[in-house]
């Protein structure tokens, strides 16, 4: 696909627009018209290039904008599966490397065999170690990507953050209703962990090693023993954990906030910092 440059600005999805990616969504490509095909071009362009994203952050939370999945579906359809011609990183797939023929805008390091498909977005100043960021995805400026972690296609990843090696920031492009998963601003996952189905990790959070959540997994909060969903607050330090049944016969799994992030903390999760100013 031609490089295409927009200008960002919240009229991208119009009502024209909108209403030409249900009917691309809804019906099947041989029945497309040039100007439904050249919204989907587009509307793909521009997630692309950041200026529209699956799910944007506003005074109010977060904005899903299920129109974009559907896009991202629809895109499918004009797409034939092919064959790159770059012997060290081989694919065969319906969906373009976003690097295809060298051409990268964004100032960051991206280490072999790093794969982002068309479609996502990665900001400046980004370190990507050999990881999988498919379509739709969008990692903001700062972050780190480390070996063989993976980011789910319409995952919503901020600035400054540390994704570990191995662990998997989970994916939704369908159905359209289906939030994605978010990791907010400054926030560090540890190695194997996973985040899916649509989980808010908010900015700062620190998850240990191995922790695994999704909208069923209890989030125990140490000091005050209450039990809540969905959401990894602000600031929390987050361990994995078990909490017994009330008859006391057997324990089931949950994250468990332990404490609130210290400077202690902030240091401990910071050790990569030469790497990214190497």
């Amino acid at each position: 696909m031609e490089e295409t440059t927009f200008v960002k600005n919240e009229k991208i999805l119009n009502q024209k627009t909108l209403q030409n990616i249900d009917i691309a969504f809804n019906s099947p490509y041989k029945d497309w018209s040039k100007e439904i095909k050249t919204t989907i071009e587009i509307t793909l362009a521009h997630l692309d290039q950041g200026n529209v994203r699956v799910s944007t952050p506003t005074t109010n939370g977060w904005q899903h904008q299920p129109y974009l999945q559907k896009a991202i579906l629809s895109y499918f359809k004009t797409q034939n599966i092919v064959a790159n011609q770059n012997p060290f990183l081989f694919y065969q797939d319906k969906i373009p490397s976003k690097f295809v023929n060298n051409k990268n805008t964004s100032q960051c390091r991206i280490v072999p065999p790093t794969h982002v498909r068309y479609g996502a977005y990665i900001g400046d100043n980004c370190v990507l170690m050999p990881c999988f960021v498919n379509i739709g995805a969008y990692v903001d400026n700062g972050t780190m990507l480390d070996t063989w972690c993976a980011v789910g296609a319409g995952a919503q990843i901020g600035k400054n953050c540390h994704i570990s090696g191995g662990a998997g920031i989970g994916g939704v492009l369908e159905p359209p209703q289906a939030t994605p998963t978010i990791i907010e601003d400054n926030c560090f996952i540890g190695a194997r962990s996973e985040i899916a189905e649509g989980v808010i990790v908010q900015k700062g959070a620190v998850l240990a090693m191995g922790t695994f959540v999704s909208q069923s997994t209890k989030i125990y909060h140490r000091d005050t023993g209450k039990i809540t969903f969905g959401t990894i607050p602000e600031n929390a330090v987050v361990v994995p954990g078990s909490i017994p049944s009330q008859d006391q016969t057997h324990s089931t799994y949950a994250v468990i906030i332990v404490k609130y992030c210290d400077e202690k903390t902030r240091k401990k999760t910071s050790i990569n910092q030469l790497l990214r100013e190497l």
